[in-house]
């Protein structure tokens, strides 16, 4: 049971990271290789202090590491599978979407049975 428990804490911590729009951006910005604060920078369209703020935080958390070159540190994927992985979570997505397409259809013919023939 300690490593069930253990487990799900360090997924629960991993969740955590990434439960948030700019850091979701930036594992998507990395997928295709690395960028460096400024490119990062003009591609999501925030500060420069956010954008490091929340690399230093997928940094501590392993899930980006940098490459510096000079004096310019280039951010890449740990894993580059969980670009992917985020990925997937759009069919959930989808999937909310189609149901609350289907509710609205259903609750639309719903009222019109309620309402009964227009009189």
């Amino acid at each position: 049971m300690a490593d069930r428990e253990f487990v799900t804490r360090e997924l629960s911590r991993l969740l955590g990271v990434l439960a948030h729009p700019e850091r979701i951006r930036i594992v998507e910005a990395l997928r295709n290789g690395e960028l460096d604060v400024n490119s990062l920078q003009t591609l999501l369209g925030i500060a420069h202090s956010r954008v490091s703020q929340n690399l230093g935080l997928l940094r501590s958390n392993r899930i980006v590491s940098e490459r510096r070159e000079g004096r310019h540190v280039f951010y890449h994927l740990v894993q580059p599978e969980i670009a992917g992985w985020l990925l997937q979570g759009l069919t959930f997505l989808e999937r909310e979407v189609e149901m609350q397409d289907e509710l609205r259809s259903a609750v639309g013919r719903t009222r019109e049975e309620w309402r009964g023939p227009a009189s």
